[in-house]
C-alpha cells in the first residue's frame, strides 16, 4: 500500500511511539496529583510543553493542551470572543477548515468573509479596505481567523502580513497552523498572530491531541469548565500517553523541516507527467505550496471514482477534506477560489510526508494513468 494522505492523518512516527510507550509504563498516574507517580506524570506534561513551545519559537507556559485542532480553534474563536464580552467581529477566510467556520458560527457574535483570490491566498486589499473602514463602536473588535497552509490545496497564506493588518486596526489574529507545523518553519512572534492552533496526528503524533498557543496578554476564557488543569483554560484531565506523543513527534518534525521541503521537486515532476499525460490542472501550482500536498483535477473524471480507482490499486488519497464523516463531496474550497463545478467535483489530494519514499510519486502517477486510460476507454465505449 501506498499512502499518500498525510493531510488527513499521518503514520505514528517511531520516537512518538516510544514516547507513548514510556509514558504509559509509568503506570496509574494523574499529573494532577501531587505524590511521587503525579509528579512523574506531571514532568511528562511539561517536557511536551516545552518542546512544543519550543518548536514555534514560544515559552512553554503558553500552550494549552486540547484533544485536537478542532478544540483548539473553538477555544481561541470562542474563548476570546468570551473575553471580549462578546464586543467584536469575527472575519473568517472563506477557505477555513469546517473547524473554524463552524466554531465561528457558534461563537455568538457577528461573522464576515475574508476572501481569496482565485490563486487561493486571501485578498489582502479587501482586508486592508475593510479595516480602514472599520466601525469599532458598531462592530467591537475585528477578529481574523486564517490559516496558515490549506489543508487541501496545501496553499501558503501571508499570515504575517494579514496578522500585521490586523494588528494596525487594534484586531486579533487566530492562525491555524494545523497543517503547516512540522512542514514549514511556524514562529509565533514572527508571524505576529495572537493564537496559534496545532494538531499531533498530522505530524507523525498520535490522534486526539492538539495544543493551542496564546501570545500573553491576548483576551482568552476557558469555554470547557471543570477540575481548571491547563491553567484554568482547558479542563480535564491530561492526556499523558498522547501528549508525550505529541512533543516527541513535534520535535521530530521540526528537526526534519529540510526532508520534508526535499519532497518538491518529486512531487513537482508527477504533476508534470500527470499534466503531459492526463490533462489535469494542477491547483495553486503558481502559489506558495506545501511541498508534500498535490490537489489536481480532471474534469469528467469525477474525485469519487478517482479516490475508488486508487484505493484499488492500493494507494490512498483524498477528495477535499478528510473530516466529513468519509462523504466526498465539492470542493468549498475550490468554489471559493473561483473553480467552476467541473474542476470543483473532480479535484482530488494527494499529500505525502516523512515515511514517503521516492518511487511512490511515479507508483501514484502510474496508477492514476491508468485508471483514468480506463474510465476514458468505457466513456468512449
Amino acid at each position: 500500500m501506498i499512502y499518500a494522505d498525510y493531510n488527513a492523518t499521518a503514520p505514528l512516527r517511531p520516537q512518538a511511539r516510544a514516547a507513548m510507550l514510556a509514558a504509559l509504563d509509568l503506570g496509574p498516574a494523574n499529573p494532577s496529583s501531587v505524590h511521587r507517580a503525579g509528579r512523574a506524570a506531571r514532568a511528562v506534561v511539561e517536557k511536551a510543553r516545552a518542546e512544543a513551545g519550543a518548536a514555534i519559537g514560544s515559552r512553554a507556559e503558553d500552550i494549552v493542551f486540547t484533544s485536537g485542532g478542532t478544540e483548539s480553534l473553538a477555544l481561541a474563536i470562542q474563548g476570546a470572543v468570551a473575553a471580549l464580552d462578546g464586543a467584536a467581529t469575527l472575519i473568517v477566510s472563506a477557505i477555513e477548515h469546517e473547524a473554524a467556520s463552524k466554531a465561528a458560527a457558534h461563537a455568538g457574535v457577528p461573522v464576515e468573509t475574508a476572501y481569496v483570490l482565485p490563486t487561493g491566498q486571501v485578498d489582502l486589499d479587501d482586508l486592508r479596505a475593510r479595516l480602514a473602514a472599520w466601525d469599532r463602536g458598531l462592530k467591537g473588535t475585528p477578529i481574523l481567523v486564517l490559516m496558515l497552509a490549506n489543508n487541501e490545496t496545501g496553499i501558503l497564506q501571508p499570515v504575517q502580513e494579514a496578522a500585521a493588518l490586523l494588528r494596525e486596526a487594534g484586531g486579533l489574529t487566530i492562525c491555524d497552523a494545523v497543517q503547516a507545523l512540522g512542514k514549514v518553519p511556524v514562529n509565533a512572534a514572527l508571524l505576529g498572530v495572537d493564537y496559534i492552533a496545532l494538531s499531533a496526528h498530522k505530524i507523525g503524533g498520535p490522534q486526539g491531541v492538539g495544543a493551542l498557543w496564546h501570545r500573553a496578554g491576548a483576551p482568552l476564557k476557558a469555554v470547557q469548565y471543570g477540575g481548571g488543569q491547563e491553567r484554568g483554560l482547558r479542563s480535564g484531565t491530561e492526556n499523558v500517553a498522547g501528549i508525550a506523543g505529541f512533543g516527541a513527534a513535534v520535535s521530530e518534525s521540526v528537526r526534519e523541516l529540510p526532508r520534508y521541503a526535499a519532497l518538491g521537486p518529486h512531487r513537482d515532476a508527477m504533476e508534470a507527467r500527470l499534466k503531459a499525460e492526463g490533462g489535469v490542472t494542477v491547483i495553486g501550482e503558481a502559489s506558495p505550496r506545501l511541498a508534500g500536498v498535490s490537489n489536481f483535477a480532471r474534469p469528467g473524471f469525477r474525485a469519487e471514482t478517482q479516490v475508488m480507482a486508487l484505493d484499488l490499486a492500493g494507494i490512498c488519497v483524498s477528495a477535499g477534506s478528510a473530516c466529513s464523516s468519509g462523504k466526498v463531496k465539492r470542493s468549498l474550497v475550490l468554489m471559493a477560489m473561483g473553480a467552476d463545478d467541473a474542476l470543483a467535483e473532480s479535484a482530488i489530494r494527494t499529500s505525502f510526508g516523512w515515511n514517503t519514499q521516492p518511487e511512490d510519486f511515479r507508483h501514484v502517477a502510474d496508477a492514476w494513468l491508468q485508471a483514468h486510460q480506463r474510465a476514458s476507454s468505457k466513456l468512449g465505449a
